[in-house]
């Protein structure tokens, strides 16, 4: 049996290389060795491309980058390859598909998928613009309006614009009060996150998401419950079934995600049937509305005073970690995270041959 040759891409240079190391160690130990030729590259928060052969352990504790050479994937459509960078000499490995598991910019946010989409190598997950569009805030929630799903009010603004600090939050305070939750528009794992319950909080919150982006979005708070559905799937995509998420903070924060034990997860949420059907159908809605393709967890809010459901945002690379929610959704309904990277190996491939014929 031929195995193909698939690298995993992780590390790089955003906010969360973190988590991208532990998602790319999940994927790696999941990944059958029968089936495939692993190869994992780390990309160093410095950019630096590296080949890693060593123990999969490393990676999460970041280890790795000791015992690693440097590497970078070709751009050459002909070579579809890996160069090998030993002692100034290049050895060519050919490239069979590409898993980014990187999580931000410069990997989530269609850079990547555009490297390897003018090397012809196929890869795992969601394309250019869709990648580009759900990464940034601002444009899902102005694909979702546009596709009439329903989400919490929001207003926007750039860097620049924080010259004159007064308006914006004059312009908060009409549109949206007190509390409001302030997020650089193109970051994960909610980096950058804050919650405004005065005016004070509001100026720091801005200048901090600031800090990420050159754009912050500002939307207002939902009094409510928050969920998570996992979606895999090319032009007719499965949904899963739906799970809560029980935060330890305020909010579900990057420490409340990764560094407190408090908070949990519980598959199956305890929701009406109508409530599970809704979030469901508005997941397969938003995906396609973006062009979605491989893979996507889409997040949603069921406000306690209305029992409305609203879309939160939609993240195209998930969290692969032994606490995220988009494999433990799959294994609920016996899907293995073996089978599951099958999957999307197979929905990578079947991608590529459908764009190039």
């Amino acid at each position: 049996m031929n195995r193909k040759t698939v690298v995993v891409l992780f590390g790089g240079q955003s906010s969360e290389h973190e988590v991208s190391r532990k998602s790319a160690t999940t994927m790696l130990n999941a990944l059958d060795s029968k089936k495939y030729q692993v190869i994992p590259v780390g990309i160093t928060k410095e950019g630096q491309w590296l080949i890693y052969t060593g123990p999969t352990e490393h990676i999460s504790t970041g280890q790795w980058e000791k015992y690693a050479t440097p590497a970078i994937i070709s751009p050459d459509a002909k070579q579809k390859a890996l160069l090998k960078i030993v002692n100034g000499h290049v050895k060519v490995i050919p490239v069979d598909v590409v898993i980014p598991a990187l999580h931000g910019a410069w990997g989530e946010d269609g850079t990547i998928q555009g490297l390897l989409e003018m090397a012809c190598i196929p890869y795992v997950g969601c394309g250019v613009l869709s990648s580009a569009v759900c990464m940034d805030k601002v444009f899902t929630k102005l694909i979702a309006k546009n596709a009439n799903i329903p989400q919490a009010k929001y207003v926007w603004f750039t860097k620049e614009e924080l010259g004159e600090i007064e308006k914006v939050v004059e312009r908060v305070e009409k549109k949206l009060g007190y509390p409001c939750f302030v997020k650089p528009a193109n970051t994960g794992s909610s980096v950058g996150i804050s919650k405004s319950k005065d005016r004070n909080d509001l100026v720091k919150a801005l200048q901090l998401a600031a800090e990420y982006d050159r754009k912050i979005i500002v939307e207002e708070a939902i009094i409510g419950r928050e969920f998570e559905c996992s979606v895999l799937g090319n032009e007719d995509p499965a949904v899963s079934g739906v799970g809560e998420v029980l935060s330890a903070a305020e909010f579900y924060d990057y420490d409340a995600k990764y560094n407190n034990s408090e908070s949990r997860t519980v598959i199956p949420a305890p929701i009406t049937e109508d409530e599970e059907k809704t979030i469901r159908k508005i997941a397969a809605k938003i995906y396609q509305a973006v062009d979605g393709s491989g893979l996507a967890r889409v997040d949603f809010f069921i406000e306690v005073e209305t029992g409305r459901v609203l879309l939160n945002e939609i993240n195209t690379m998930p969290g692969f970690t032994s606490i995220s929610m988009y494999p433990m959704l799959w294994e609920s309904v016996g899907v293995t995270k073996t089978e599951l990277m099958d999957c999307l190996i197979e929905l990578a491939l079947a991608k590529d041959n459908g764009i190039r014929g």
